[in-house]
C-alpha cells in the first residue's frame, strides 16, 4: 500500500499490495514448476469456480486473451456480427475482428454509460451471432433485457466484466450473468497480477473446448485428467495460460478481495458525497447507479458541461499534482473501428458523454490523499460555477 502523505502527488492509479504476494511467489518458485497450469493456477481457478459458481474458470494472461477465447467459442465466422458498445476498450472489438466478424456498435445509456439495452432489438440482423456487454465502471448492464433479446434470437451473451469483479446485478455477481465472462487483473483493476485475466465458462457444453483453446489447441487437459494416453493438436487455440508466478501473485490478491473492494467503495462514496452539492447546482453530473445494482468502486467519474471545461479541469488538477484523466475514444470513430465495424444506429450519447468525462484517482489505500482530490476538484468546480461556465 502506498504510504499516505498529503504532500505527495496523487497518481491516477496505484496497484494494490496485500503483503502476501512475495510469499506466494517465492513458494511458487520453490515448487520448481513455474510455467502455467500448476498449483497456483488451479488454486485461483478454484476460487472463481467457488465464488462465482462458474462451470469452469480458466486463468489467462490477459482479459484480451479471455475475450479472444470467447470469440472462438462463439464460432464466429467471416461476416458474422457481434453487438457491443462503442464506449469500451479496443480488446472487446479486436477479439471479434480477429475472427473476421463485424462489431456492430450501439449507443450507451446516458445514466450508467452502459450499452443501451433498448437499442439491441433494432441492431439484430440475420448475421448476428452474439452480444458482448461491458459493465462500465463496475455497474452492471441491464442484463434481464439483454438475456431476453438473446434468448429470442438464439444469441450468445459474453460479459466483458473487466471492471466488475464483485459487482452485482439483482443480487447476482458480475461474471455469472452471461454464457461466458471475461475478467481482467491488469494493474489498473481492483484485483491485480500486473497483467492477467480469466475466462468464466457458465455453460457446461463449452468447458471442454475452452480448455483446448487455452492449451494451444491441444487436448492436454484430457491427457492430464487421464482421459487420453497422449495429447495432440485437435483444434485452433493459442498459448493463453499465465505463468505460476502471475497466478501466485493473483492468489494473494484474491485473499484480500473483500478488504480491497470495501476500501475502494469508501473512496467512491467520499467522492460521491463531496460532489453532491455541485451536481445540485447544475455544474457536474455524478455517476448513476441503479438501485438493483451494487458497484465495486472501480471508477469514479464526473461529467462536465463541455469538453473544454473537462480539459481545463484536467490541466488545473495536474498543476496541483493530481492525475485525473479521461477515458475511451469511442471505437466507432476510430480508424480501425470505421474499417472493421459499423454503427448500429445513432451514437449521439456516446459521442457527447465521452468528450465530457473525467476520471478521478481511485485506488486501494488512498487515505487522506482522497481529501486532496476532493478539496482541489471542489475548488475548481466552484470557481467554474461562479464564472457561469
Amino acid at each position: 500500500m502506498r504510504e499516505a502523505n498529503a504532500n505527495l502527488p496523487v497518481p491516477f492509479n496505484w496497484p494494490p499490495e496485500t503483503g502476501g504476494e512475495l510469499k506466494l511467489v517465492a513458494d511458487a518458485m520453490r515448487r520448481h514448476a513455474i510455467s502455467g497450469g500448476g498449483y497456483y493456477t488451479r488454486s485461483c481457478e478454484a476460487w472463481f469456480e467457488d465464488k462465482l459458481h462458474a462451470k469452469r474458470a480458466l486463468l489467462t494472461h490477459s482479459c484480451t486473451a479471455a475475450l479472444e477465447m470467447a470469440a472462438m467459442l462463439a464460432d464466429l465466422e467471416p461476416g458474422d456480427e457481434v453487438i457491443m458498445p462503442s464506449y469500451t476498450f479496443v480488446s472487446t472489438a479486436n477479439a471479434v475482428v480477429l475472427r473476421r466478424a463485424v462489431p456492430v456498435f450501439v449507443d450507451i445509456r446516458p445514466d450508467t454509460l452502459n450499452l443501451d439495452e433498448s437499442l439491441l432489438e433494432a441492431a439484430v440482423t440475420r448475421r448476428t451471432k452474439a452480444i458482448f456487454v461491458v459493465h462500465y465502471a463496475g455497474v452492471c448492464v441491464e442484463m434481464d433485457a439483454v438475456r431476453d433479446v438473446a434468448a429470442r434470437h438464439g444469441l450468445l451473451v459474453v460479459e466483458d466484466a473487466a471492471h466488475a469483479l464483485m459487482a452485482t446485478y439483482r443480487g447476482e455477481l458480475a461474471g455469472t450473468l452471461g454464457d461466458l465472462a471475461c475478467l481482467s487483473f491488469h494493474e489498473t483493476k481492483n484485483i491485480v497480477s500486473g497483467e492477467g485475466g480469466a475466462l468464466l465458462v457458465n455453460r457446461a457444453e463449452y468447458v471442454a473446448r475452452a480448455e483446448v483453446l487455452r492449451d494451444k489447441g491441444t487436448n492436454r487437459a484430457r491427457f492430464l485428467q487421464g482421459q487420453v494416453d497422449k495429447y495432440s493438436w485437435v483444434d485452433i487455440g493459442s498459448s493463453y495460460v499465465p505463468s505460476e508466478l502471475v497466478a501466485a501473485f493473483l492468489r494473494a490478491q484474491l485473499d484480500a478481495v473483500e478488504q480491497i473492494t470495501a476500501d475502494r467503495v469508501a473512496t467512491w462514496n467520499r467522492y460521491h458525497k463531496a460532489f453532491a452539492g455541485i451536481e445540485t447546482r447544475g455544474g457536474v453530473r455524478r455517476p448513476s447507479v441503479p438501485p438493483h445494482c451494487c458497484h465495486n468502486g472501480h471508477i469514479y467519474y464526473l461529467l462536465l458541461p463541455t469538453r473544454e471545461i473537462r480539459d481545463r479541469l484536467i490541466k488545473d488538477l495536474t498543476k496541483d499534482g493530481i492525475n485525473a484523466i479521461f477515458h475511451y475514444v469511442p471505437l466507432h470513430s476510430s480508424e480501425a473501428g470505421r474499417r472493421h465495424g459499423r454503427a448500429g444506429g445513432s451514437m449521439a450519447v456516446t459521442e457527447d458523454l465521452s468528450g465530457r468525462l473525467i476520471r478521478l484517482p481511485l485506488w486501494y489505500g488512498m487515505a487522506e490523499l482522497r481529501e486532496r482530490v476532493v478539496e482541489c476538484t471542489s475548488r475548481y468546480l466552484d470557481r467554474l460555477a461562479a464564472a457561469g461556465a
